[in-house]
Formats: structure tokens, sequence, C-alpha cells
């Protein structure tokens, strides 16, 4: 006789709704009377469906509610008939069109940032011999790898990095021309971004930005104290009162594209509240987004545990008043829950990380080809160049050893859909392997998805309307 028993999910409140997230599928559903009751009977002990009717028919419920709301809650597996078995993720498809490229148009930075993954104590590139510079014919061949392999693609997209993207502005704009070229003439839409440390901005580089709707974001780590903590030129120079007014006419005069701040957060920059006050509030940032830098765990500027706890606490505070906006259909800018209750909303269920090496690919100066853009101008992660294309059997080990089902470790994990073990690089400078879950940010991670739940669970209980902001919005 099988028995049924509780499925995989994870249980969460929003807005006085008791909701499941649902781990096989990434979908959330609300719970209502008797289904919530199923499930609690069988988190106690499995039990045949003959023994669940009855026992739930003894509290008054109808033998055909019962059933049906067994099959139902079958179908979208919370309960499950049989042997508990770990679901592998879908196959990809042996042909999967290329998106997004990463085009390091050069790996020269007028900064000296210590915690910099590409020039700094943790480094994984080795430039020595190769371009500084991306040449036009390495940027058009760029252009062309891009549009051939992103066939079936209505939209493509390139975002434009570094060292610092604006060192080569004049290769930006040639790509750009011959990009819009290429998509007119195979009638897809393509749109451009870049990101930049702001301090080579000036009048004639913001016009060109907001004429040609290029998407910025800029790398700032907050007020003066913060940013010029690290944020340094060479010869030691905090960078603030040098990028401050740029970014303040950036903001004023580029107004055809939301205009972003990423804060790299280090033991020298871990006040969320005070970044965020001073870039969203004060100089007037569309949205600000937070990442912990990428490091190996003895760095100075590396946060340890208690003080990832800290900025866990204050992501949350900070996440609170996102709420209170969103339950009044008004836009706040902090993109780190904006991201993840796009995923949520959407039912992302992720095989992989990101799109490294599948959608989305970097490419350096000497057109060598990357996973992403933090794997550019390493030869240990080469993938091709292209000129030549990808090499397939480079590119598939890569894509199967980050693939959730090779992490055995991720295997028990409610929050596996929406992390998927985490960021290829950051496993790389942790563990030498960019297959290695991310062991040291779980508890983080599955403390700030059932926070992001419960947000989401408000705002579909009182303001429903204002998730359907996240249909078309795209993850970073």
């Amino acid at each position: 006789m099988s028995l049924y028993s509780a499925g995989e999910f994870h249980r969460f409140q929003g807005g006085g709704q008791e909701f499941l997230y649902l781990v096989p599928s990434g979908g959330i559903v609300a719970l209502e009377g008797i289904t919530s009751e199923i499930l609690q009977t069988l988190e106690q002990a499995p039990l045949s469906r003959e023994n669940l009717v009855s026992r739930l028919c003894s509290d008054g419920h109808s033998s055909h509610e019962i059933e049906e709301c067994i099959d139902e809650l079958h179908e979208i597996r919370a309960i499950r008939n049989g042997e508990k078995e770990y679901e592998k993720s879908e196959p990809l498809p042996e042909k999967f069109p290329l998106q997004t490229m990463v085009l390091n148009v050069t790996n020269q930075c007028n900064l000296s940032c210590q915690y910099c993954y590409e020039f700094g104590e943790d480094k994984i590139a080795t430039p020595a011999g190769k371009p500084k510079f991306m040449d036009w014919e390495t940027a058009r061949s760029s252009v062309d790898y891009l549009f051939a392999e992103s066939e079936g693609r209505k939209s493509v997209h390139i975002t434009f990095f570094g060292g610092e993207t604006l060192m080569n502005f004049p290769l930006l704009k040639q790509v750009v021309e011959y990009s819009r070229v290429k998509a007119a003439e195979r009638q897809v839409k393509i749109d451009f971004s870049l990101t930049t440390n702001a301090t080579l901005l000036s009048p004639a580089i913001i016009e060109y930005l907001a004429e040609n709707a290029v998407g910025v974001t800029v790398s700032m780590d907050g007020p003066k104290e913060m940013q010029d903590k690290f944020r340094v030129f060479s010869n030691g120079r905090g960078s603030y009162d040098i990028i401050k007014p740029k970014v303040q006419s950036l903001l004023e005069k580029h107004r055809t594209r939301p205009i972003a701040a990423r804060v790299t957060m280090t033991s020298g920059a871990m006040d969320v509240r005070k970044i965020y006050d001073h870039l969203k509030g004060e100089l007037g940032f569309y949205e600000v987004g937070f990442a912990p830098v990428t490091t190996s765990p003895d760095r100075l500027y590396s946060i340890n545990e208690p003080g990832m706890d800290r900025v866990l606490a204050q992501f949350c505070e900070l996440a609170d008043e996102y709420l209170e906006f969103a339950l009044r259909g008004e836009h706040h800018g902090f993109s780190n829950v904006s991201d993840t209750l796009s995923e949520l909303h959407q039912g992302i269920n992720k095989s992989l990380p990101c799109g490294a090496g599948l959608g989305m690919v970097g490419v350096g100066p000497s057109g060598d080809i990357a996973p992403c853009h933090r794997f550019v101008d390493s030869d240990e992660h080469v993938l091709g160049n292209v000129a030549t294309g990808i090499d397939r059997e480079k590119q598939n080990d890569f894509l199967r050893r980050g693939n959730i089902d090779t992490k055995y470790d991720c295997h028990e994990c409610w929050a596996r859909p929406v992390c998927a073990g985490g960021c290829h690089h950051e496993a790389f400078v942790r563990y030498g392997d960019t297959g290695h879950a991310n062991l040291h940010y779980c508890d983080w991670i599955r403390a700030w998805t059932d926070k992001c739940l419960q947000i989401y669970g408000a705002i579909a209980a009182q303001n429903p309307s204002f998730l359907d902001l996240f249909s078309e919005r795209k993850a970073s």
C-alpha cells in the first residue's frame, strides 16, 4: 500500500495569509482551510489515502472535498505518493541561443580598488601578453558572433564592461552604431548598458548615453568615508569628490533609462541604511543594489559571519520599508528585493545559478570567450574565441559542473530554485571549483529568501496588482 507524505515545500506567511513555496516547481500557492489541514496531518506521519480521508472526515469535512484537495495537492507536488526522490532538473536544449554579451572593452582601470576581483588579491585573470584595449576588428567580430549565436531571439543585449569601460569610449560608440545596423537587418531588438566607476563621465559622454538610451550602473560604495575606504586611485586618493558631481550630472541629464548604483559591501562599507539613504535619497539613483565582496575569508576587507548577520538584519529592515512602499503602490529602490521578487513571481526554478556560459558570455579584449565578465582574461576559464567560436566540450563541462544536479549539498535545500548553489566565480575564489556550492552563504540565502517570500505574500494578499510590475522585469 502506497502512503502519502508531505512533499518538498517551504511554509511562509504574508499579509495574514499562509503560503507554500513549492520546491520542485518554484511555484507559490496560498493555503486555505482543508489544504492546510492535509499538509499538517501528513507532516506528522505518512498515511494511506483511505486513512487520510478517514481522519479528516472525523474533523467534519466531506470525503468528496478531501479527495479533491488531495488530488490538487498531489498535482502541484505539495504531497507525494511513494518514496521521496530528488527531482532532477530539466535537461538543457542542445542548442541554446545567446542573448547577452558582456563586452570587456578594456582590462585597464584608472582606480586601484583593493577588493577588485580582476586585479585585487584574489584575481584569477592572467592578462599578461594580451591586449589591454579591445580593437575594432575584435569588437566587430564579437557583435557578429552575438547575432550568429542568437538565432531565434527577438532581442539581444550588449553590456559594456572593463576595467573601466569609459577608457575605451570611442569603441563603445562604434559598437552601438554597428550593432544597431545588424539588428535592423535581422529585425531584432537590441539594447545596451554599461558599468562604470563614473570618474571619466563628461558632458559629452552623458549626452551620448542619454540620446542612445544606454543603461548605466555606477559602481559606488556610499558616502565619502565608505567610498574612499577602498575605491581609490593608485596614489591612494579617494574617488568620491571626483565622481559626486559627475554622478549628479548623469542623474540630472540621463532620463531615457533608470540609473542604478551597485555597492560592493566590505568590512569598511556595511551600513546598509546609510549607504542606501545617501545613494537613493541624497544623490537620486533610481535603484541601489548590494553585493558582498567576493574574496577569500582572510582578507581585511572581507565580511565575517557576524558581519553578514548584521548585513542580513539591515537588509530585512530595508525590505520592510520596501513592503510599505509596495502596499501603497510606490516605487522603492532596493533592487535586491525587486530582483528576488521578480524571480519568485515568474516561478524561476534554476538548474544553474545564472546564464553564464549559456545565454550569456563575456568577451575579453583579445576576443577570448569566458563564461561571464568575471572570468574574462583567465586562461583557465577560456571557452573559445569570437573568431573561432565556443569549444562545446569546454562549455558543456562548465555547465555540467555548475548544474544543481551535481551539487549534492543542495539537494535537501528548499531555497535551491532561486540559488542553484550560488555564483560560479564566488565558488572558484572560495573553493577552487566553479561547480562547488557556496556553502558559506547557505543560511544567509535561506533567511533572505524567506524574507522576500513574506514580502511577496503580503503584496499578493494586500496589493496584488503591484506584482504585475515583475512580469516582464529581468532579474540580474
